[in-house]
């Protein structure tokens, strides 16, 4: 576009703008291009950059059409109602690209718009006017010439300088007319060469010592400015003759950052006089800038210019420095010569990183090849030092794109996992093309945000609680912990109970668990007798969405204590609670037994041994009757005689072995008579005491098999878990959980005792099924009522088709000289022992659909007090696979 300005008369001025504009897109590189004059108004059209980008002009607002112009100004903007650009701000072309003829002077233009992202390049070209008039570097130039120059001689002026280009800079210079001088002008391929007054008539200091002539320049503008300057001539006598340099024109490359003292040439000028007119002194012409003298010095005696400050490439391309040689005559004489440096560039800037950062954090599950940041990198050298290449750090899932020359996208290239890392600290790295390259990094932090992929997960998948019955209600019995490798809101765990009917009620009303803490409570007392086992689920979500969970087993053992007292059975089938009547003989001898009370109690293990005690007589009369401690079985302790009282009455007091132990009564009416009167009762009795030595007998052989078979398997079992050594440790509860203790057998063959003993005896290919707790009565209670012995596991492949066989015998009564009676109720042993010790195992544990073989009770009551009087035997077998 041109801008042409004329006067149209005094009082009124036109001014007439015509612009033309190329928008058209570059095949090559997909830019816009317009044009506009420098020095156009506020407001003046450009070009209607949305309709020839392609944009529709509903769409700017939403998208955020913006531009942007590195270092530019605001010199451009849009309106965004009609998608037209237009000049927002002064723009003056010598002040934005320099007094530069040849090279193209544009401003580029980012436009930028989102959803999606896009990014345009248009390129404004602002186009010259003649509003600069040519400037002379000084307004007064003085010129000292002896009268004794020959014709012909020339004096050399500084030229003018115009800061527009192409018409508007080329100048045309004219000189005052005179008789004396004319003007020299060089031709175009020669305008390093000055402008040259030439003297055409000879000086005559006396007919007119001073001259005064104006030089005045025009440019080829439309309409022409001009800038003159005055030359004042002094016409001096003597010295005839002026230096002259070898050369008018030196051209001199020198690298930029030469060090200071560098040599960059030196001049060489000669005189023809004699003496001090004769002596050259060397100097930079007056009218050099401060700059030239900051870069540059000269030795005033020798004409060497070396190199005085910094030289920049970057800052200035060309230095044309003005040398002047002077003589000492009188007056002096000059010599002119011109020095042209052209500065060379080297790879002295690194590359620079500009980071535009469009993502604070992305998540994790983002799509591959989504755009996180726009990157653009410069370099201010040229050629091969600023070929720009740029790099990321190695392994990372991201990669540059390059989108337009310089410009980049940082971009997802592979999938993220926060749980993994969570932030990336990447490096970028441009790299330029110079020899050696410099490169400059930049840090990026990319934060991976979260997303709800994992689910809260246990330490393990079930857990064992032991908690004693009758626990006050609320009381917590243990706690369950998730976590959760999320975060924030998607690593909030839950808990909650996965409910379940248990029997007629539901789970809910046991146990409880509160969702923030994970402790499990129990809600009401529980009840060994009623419930011995409470398995159960609890699961554990988080608050992510969708929210992710998984579930937890526990097995909730309820341990047995001692509050159910002695219950006494009725004296025979079928009958209730009663006193026992018994008839007696008087004629029986010490030792012979008369009765028998039978007792059972609810409990389990050392809670339900039982021990009978005969309460003394009223007025401490010494009876003739004892009762067996653990048998129940009343006897003589001497012969009756006609001194007893007829009718006997004895209280026997039933005793458990519990802390504390608990009791009940059971009264016995004896009616003593004379021998002729009972010989049936003792007939009876004496045939069935036969009868009972005779099956017990075979009983005792089945006994004495079936407890060798099981020490031999406790053996082996003992054997294999030393070798195997594995262990589990307990779980406790917060009601009183207790830690087991380790079962073993003693000097005399018999158990030691513990007041809970459990082990699982099981194959290696399935958990365990049953537990076995043992006792013995040769140890009083008292040393073992408040701790519980350790638990063990003992894993063992029995068979390939039988994985666990248990065997259990109940005797009801047994007596022998080693240890004291015992008399239990709903109690199990291992038939293997020496001596039977009980076994807390319910008939309720036996698994549904597993066989069950139960022998019939043998009753027998055979005199003395050293024999079986009742075996009760049951065997289990449970597959356990």
């Amino acid at each position: 576009m041109m801008l042409v300005y004329r006067p149209s008369g005094l009082s009124t001025r036109r001014l007439l703008l015509s612009f033309l504009f190329v928008a058209a897109w570059d095949a090559g590189s997909g830019q816009v291009h317009y044009s506009v004059p420098e020095e156009a108004k506020h407001g003046t059209f450009v070009g209607r950059i949305a309709q020839d980008l392609g944009l529709e002009l509903a769409e700017l607002v939403p998208r955020l059409f913006r531009i942007a112009s590195k270092g530019r100004g605001d010199f451009l903007e849009v309106n965004l109602q009609n998608g037209i650009l237009f000049v927002n701000s002064r723009i003056d072309r010598e002040e934005l690209c320099g007094r530069s003829a040849d090279a193209e002077c544009s401003i580029h233009l980012e436009v930028i718009v989102d959803r999606p992202l896009q990014v345009f390049h248009v390129e404004v070209e602002v186009k010259d006017i003649n509003d600069n008039p040519p400037v002379f570097p000084a307004t007064h130039r003085n010129l000292f010439i002896s009268e004794a120059r020959a014709l012909e001689s020339h004096f050399s002026l500084e030229g003018a300088s115009d800061a527009d280009i192409g018409e508007n800079a080329l100048l045309t210079y004219r000189l005052t007319p005179n008789e004396y001088f004319s003007l020299e002008v060089p031709s175009n391929d020669e305008q390093v060469k000055p402008l040259e007054l030439v003297l055409k008539k000879r000086l005559d200091r006396e007919v007119a010592s001073e001259l005064l002539l104006v030089l005045k320049a025009t440019d080829g503008g439309k309409p022409e400015l001009t800038g003159t300057v005055k030359i004042n001539i002094t016409v001096l006598d003597a010295n005839d003759n002026a230096p002259v340099f070898d050369k008018a024109v030196h051209r001199i490359k020198l690298l930029e950052n030469a060090r200071n003292g560098t040599l960059i040439i030196r001049l060489n000028a000669s005189d023809l006089d004699e003496g001090s007119n004769g002596h050259i002194i060397y100097s930079f012409a007056t009218d050099v800038s401060s700059n030239t003298e900051a870069c540059f010095r000269i030795d005033s005696n020798s004409g060497e210019i070396r190199v005085n400050g910094k030289i920049d490439f970057e800052e200035t391309k060309l230095w044309k420095l003005q040398i002047e040689a002077v003589d000492k005559g009188n007056p002096p004489m000059f010599g002119h010569c011109t020095v042209l440096i052209e500065v060379l560039d080297i790879n002295d800037n690194a590359p620079e990183l500009l980071v535009t950062s469009l993502l604070l954090s992305i998540p994790e599950d983002a799509p591959l090849g989504t755009v996180i940041t726009l990157i653009r990198v410069t370099d201010r050298d040229v050629g091969s030092n600023a070929q720009v290449t740029c790099s990321l750090t190695p392994h990372v899932p991201f990669k540059l794109v390059s989108t337009f020359k310089n410009y980049y996208s940082l971009v997802l290239d592979s999938s993220l996992d926060r749980e993994k890392v969570s932030e990336y600290a990447l490096t970028l790295i441009a790299k330029d093309g110079g020899s050696p390259s410099l490169s400059t990094t930049a840090s990026v932090s990319v934060k991976v945000a979260d997303v709800n992929d994992n689910a809260p997960a246990f330490v393990q998948p079930k857990y064992t609680v032991f908690v004693k019955e009758n626990n006050p209600p609320g009381c917590h019995i243990f706690t369950v912990s998730a976590r959760d490798a999320d975060a924030q809101e998607n690593a909030l765990v839950s808990y909650s109970l996965v409910e379940r009917r248990v029997g007629e009620r539901a789970l809910s009303s046991y146990v409880s668990v509160h969702a923030e803490s994970g402790k499990v409570y129990a809600l009401q007392p529980l009840d060994h007798e009623e419930l011995e086992l409470l398995q159960f689920q609890v699961s554990a979500r988080d608050a992510g969405v969708p929210p992710l969970g998984s579930n937890v087993t526990l097995q909730l053992f309820v341990l047995d204590e001692n509050d159910n007292a002695p219950a006494l059975l009725p004296p025979g089938p079928g009958g209730g609670p009663s006193a026992l009547s018994q008839v007696v003989s008087r004629s029986v001898g010490a030792g012979h037994v008369v009765a028998k009370v039978r007792a059972v109690d609810a409990d389990s293990g050392y809670n339900a041994w039982l021990s009978y005690e005969l309460q003394p007589a009223a007025g401490g009369a010494r009876s003739p009757f004892r009762v067996g401690l653990y048998t129940g079985e009343i006897s003589t302790t001497r012969a009756l005689d006609e001194a007893d009282a007829p009718r006997q009455r004895l209280l026997v007091l039933v005793k458990d072995h519990g802390e504390p132990a608990l009791t009940a009564t059971a009264t016995v009416l004896l009616s003593l008579e004379d021998s002729g009167q009972a010989p049936k009762a003792s007939s009876r009795a004496l045939s069935g005491a036969a009868g009972a030595e005779t099956a017990l007998v075979d009983v005792n052989v089945y006994l004495i098999i079936a407890i060798c078979a099981v020490s031999s398997l406790l053996v082996l079992t003992l054997l294999l878990y030393t070798a195997l050594r594995c262990s589990a440790p307990p779980s406790e509860g917060a009601c009183g959980p207790v830690k087991p203790r380790l079962v073993c057998s003693s000097a005399v063959g018999s158990w030691s005792f513990s007041q809970e003993r459990r082990q699982r005896v099981c194959s290696g290919e399935g958990p365990p099924k049953t537990d076995l707790i043992a006792f013995s009565p040769s140890v009083p209670p008292g040393l073992n009522s408040g701790d519980i012995g350790d638990q063990q596991e003992f894993c063992e492949n029995v068979s390939t088709s039988l994985s666990c066989v248990q065997l259990f015998v109940t005797p009801w009564t047994v007596a022998s000289p080693a240890s004291p009676s015992m008399g239990f109720s709903r109690q199990e042993y291992w038939s293997g022992l020496p001596f039977p010790s009980p076994v807390d195992l319910p008939d309720t544990g036996i698994e549904p659909g597993s066989p069950t073989l139960e022998a019939d009770t043998l009753t027998s009551e055979p005199p003395g007090n050293n024999t079986i009087t009742e075996i009760r035997i049951k065997f289990f077998f449970f597959l356990c696979c």
